[in-house]
């Protein structure tokens, strides 16, 4: 009941001054690193056999701001990385641009990922882990069923994490590339039948389910198993998504300083994750670091999106 001290009037006045005051101006959303299982989240692959991804969200944040300008306002983007990195930079600031929109519904992180996939799906091919990595942030185990998406239970001990944290480097090549072009290239194939890109994608959603149980029981043999597999499986799929790497990853490989290794997102370019041996670190960042590309200071990102 509205007191009588105000008229109806001067109430709905007061809602709209803090409506308008409390709209928010800034907000925030981190980047993604895709380790087990990405490609199969993208239509029409979960439709056909369903998709499974393992990935976490990392302290790198995309931050859009809106500018008030008279009676118009427009939003700018602050990327910490280059975009096409393989980071996800698109679908966070999506992720971001969608909780300036709506911020009422950021108690459902969900409805935030899947506004920012149908405007980023516009004219593009992409799947949905990226907006849920973004928009939840932590590590997610996530199942695509159709056009829905399933966050499994998922929570990796400790000494997996920490592990990981040491001997995992992402570094970024330098090297441009259009995600949406190597995209429709693979699902072009996909559409005509091509067994060796199904096959492969079976393969890349196999590695997922096994990422997920060695987190989740500290067996780091199969967190190596997981990232060789789906390696294998990108290699059926299109074998020039890794053609930017090779030249750095494999002598890396043969000396034993890296045991298992992926490109970030598409591939083709941008980023790549490799997970140094227990004595191969120092080897690796050197080799990065002559090949001139950028190692990356990362951590884990327990917060999604959130507004100032």
């Amino acid at each position: 009941m509205i007191p009588d001290i105000f008229g109806l009037e001067k109430m709905m006045s007061l809602i709209l001054w803090q409506c308008f005051v409390s709209a928010p101006t800034e907000s925030s959303a981190p980047l993604r690193v895709d380790l087990a299982g990405g490609w199969t989240d993208v239509l029409p692959y979960p439709t056909d056999f369903g998709g499974e991804v393992v990935n976490f969200a990392i302290k790198h944040r995309v931050t859009a701001r809106r500018q008030k300008d008279g009676e118009t306002s427009e939003v700018e983007f602050e990327f910490p990385v280059p975009r096409g990195s393989g980071l996800g930079t698109s679908s966070a600031m999506n992720v971001a641009l969608m909780a300036l929109k709506f911020p009422n519904q950021l108690e459902n992180p969900e409805e935030i990922a899947e506004k920012a996939f149908l405007v980023e799906s516009i004219g593009n091919r992409c799947g949905r882990q990226d907006q849920w990595a973004s928009a939840i942030g932590g590590f997610n185990h996530l199942l695509f069923i159709g056009d829905t998406v399933e966050r499994m239970p998922f929570e990796p001990m400790k000494s997996s994490l920490n592990w990981l944290k040491k001997h995992l480097i992402i570094s970024y090549s330098g090297i441009s590339r259009n995600s949406g072009d190597i995209q429709e290239s693979v699902w072009t194939r996909y559409s005509s039948g091509d067994e060796g890109v199904i096959q492969g994608l079976h393969k890349i959603r196999s590695s997922a389910r096994e990422m997920a149980n060695g987190l989740q029981q500290d067996r780091r043999d199969m967190v190596v198993s997981s990232l060789r597999g789906f390696c294998s499986g990108v290699e059926m799929i299109d074998s020039t998504i890794h053609d930017p790497f090779r030249s750095v990853v494999k002598p890396l490989i043969d000396t034993g300083s890296v045991v298992a290794w992926k490109a970030l997102g598409a591939g083709g370019g941008g980023c790549s994750a490799m997970l140094c041996s227990p004595s191969g670190k120092e080897n690796t960042e050197k080799s990065i670091k002559d090949a001139g590309w950028t190692i990356l200071d990362w951590d884990y990102d327990n917060q999604g999106v959130l507004v100032n």
